[in-house]
């Protein structure tokens, strides 16, 4: 199932300390030039490599964000 949460939301989850993969979606670049704490990156062009080692439990709960370019 994939759903959208707020900023807020995902805040919260964060304060609460809760068990989540928090996912940067970005290039390596990116994601060195600051990413929220506890983030992994798995740039979009590398999800089947990478997602596979990085996120071993299928029945995790994933977050995913990205900047979006316009």
């Amino acid at each position: 199932m994939v759903a959208t949460i707020t900023r807020d939301e995902l805040k919260s989850k964060l304060e609460r300390r809760e068990k989540f993969f928090l996912v940067e979606a970005l290039d390596a670049e990116h994601y060195n030039r600051g990413h929220l704490p506890g983030a992994i990156n798995i740039p979009m062009d590398r999800v089947k490599e990478l997602a596979p080692k990085l996120l071993p439990d299928r029945n995790a709960q994933v977050i995913t964000y990205c900047m979006n370019k316009l």
